[in-house]
């Protein structure tokens, strides 16, 4: 099975592969659902083609297009077509003919946005030309199933980890209306997530229907995260092809601990499989301890979605973002040459405010953490500091020895 990870960002992008991703997702400027995202743009292309590899790209085109919007993308086909990339994610059909015309040799992935939830609807959508449908995620598991088994030709993908939306497969029109930021033209403003307070009722006497929005305020709209994880059997069972996880708005920390942990599952259930009878010779002896590292990442309750049941799911969550660890920073790169005997420098990239005298951790794709608490900070002069911070040129001298794309991380108090 692919594991396909978000990236919203040049950064994310690198951050996805890196820890795992065989492929991952990006948008283009203006015609994605993530409009707020860090969505490519300008000459990004040229680092991207340094980044991807040999690994997959598919980039997001999933609003629904009016002539206007189609206008403005062929305007910009020559652009696109710098970019390395292997599929389109659409959910508007009236797109299918100008992604053949410019881009005959590109797959065609049909969003989870065009709400196909039945085999008929799936094998027509394969004959226009769609080689992987991502299906509403409405749909169980077992549903998922018969449209695999019954539709030749057709990879399936699934979300399998991230924010879950209360409408109809995302389309909702509570930000719209609350807010004037459509959802379907990817400017959501996430009002379900807001916190709601009915103040006075009664006849309507005042009238009061405050709106108070917070990072960590969830309400009886917000739904659960889906998590399935423990579940990568049971969609490798039902023949799904690709497990996306959801989240290109999301921190590279998010995008990094996530990815690693479904990682090291799908790679132990392969070596299972493949040596049965000496499992415990090919799995991860900290395997429990990767898949935990997730519930260390800001995320609401989990559930399975609709895979199972629709009780759980339907559910709302009352519970704010659970969050254990700030992420910091991570690891740029090696400084060689310098005064530091017996230690390492290093060049970081601050996120968040990192201080000297705490306890920091760090992470990598196969350091599960490493605990430090012997460093010491440097400024763009090398002088010594108490801090570093987001914008300004920081070192990290220790006696660790790290790499490239370690993040740091700190207890969350």
């Amino acid at each position: 099975m692919e594991l396909l990870s978000p990236a919203g960002s040049i950064e994310k992008l690198f951050y996805a592969y890196e820890y795992g991703a065989d492929a991952a997702y990006i948008g283009l400027k203006n015609f994605s659902l993530r409009a707020k995202a860090d969505n490519f743009r300008k000459d990004e292309y040229l680092e991207i083609k340094n980044i991807k590899k040999n690994k997959k790209l598919y980039a997001a085109l999933n609003i629904y297009f009016h002539d206007y919007d189609i206008k403005q993308l062929e305007s910009e086909i020559d652009y696109i077509s710098n970019y390395p990339i292997d599929a389109f994610i659409i959910s508007d059909i009236g797109l299918i003919p100008v992604m053949k015309k410019y881009f005959p040799n590109t797959e065609l992935h049909l969003s989870t946005q065009a709400n196909c939830v039945n085999t008929n609807s799936a094998k027509l959508y394969r004959d226009m030309g769609f080689s992987r449908i991502i299906p509403g995620r409405e749909l169980s598991l077992k549903e998922i199933e018969d449209i695999k088994r019954n539709v030749d030709n057709l990879e399936i993908e699934v979300f399998v980890h991230g924010a879950m939306c209360l409408a109809y497969s995302g389309r909702c029109f509570l930000s719209k209306y609350l807010a004037d930021r459509s959802a379907n033209k990817g400017d959501c403003a996430h009002s379900c997530r807001w916190k709601y307070r009915v103040l006075e009722e009664s006849e309507r006497q005042g009238e009061y229907f405050p709106l108070i929005e917070g990072e960590n305020f969830t309400s009886i709209l917000s739904s659960k995260d889906i998590c399935m994880i423990d579940h990568i059997k049971d969609l490798q069972n039902a023949g799904i092809d690709s497990l996306k996880i959801e989240g290109r708005m999301k921190s590279i920390y998010y995008t990094a601990v996530v990815t690693r942990a479904y990682r090291k599952m799908i790679d132990s259930i392969s070596a299972a499989n493949e040596f049965k009878g000496r499992r415990n010779n090919f799995i991860d002896n900290n395997l429990d301890q990767y898949v935990n590292e997730i519930y260390k990442v800001s995320h609401r309750e989990f559930s399975t979605g609709f895979y199972y049941s629709k009780e759980e799911i339907e559910e709302s969550t009352y519970k704010s973002y659970m969050t254990e660890y700030n992420f910091l920073g991570s690891i740029s790169e090696l400084i060689k040459n310098t005064s530091f005997h017996n230690k390492y420098c290093y060049l970081l990239d601050v996120k968040n405010q990192i201080s000297v005298n705490k306890e920091i951790e760090y992470i990598g794709p196969d350091l599960l953490y490493m605990i430090d608490t012997n460093y010491s900070l440097y400024n763009e002069n090398f002088d010594n500091v108490l801090k570093a911070d987001h914008g300004k040129i920081s070192y990290l001298v220790t006696d660790k020895k790290l790499e490239k794309g370690f993040i740091i991380r700190e207890k969350h108090h």
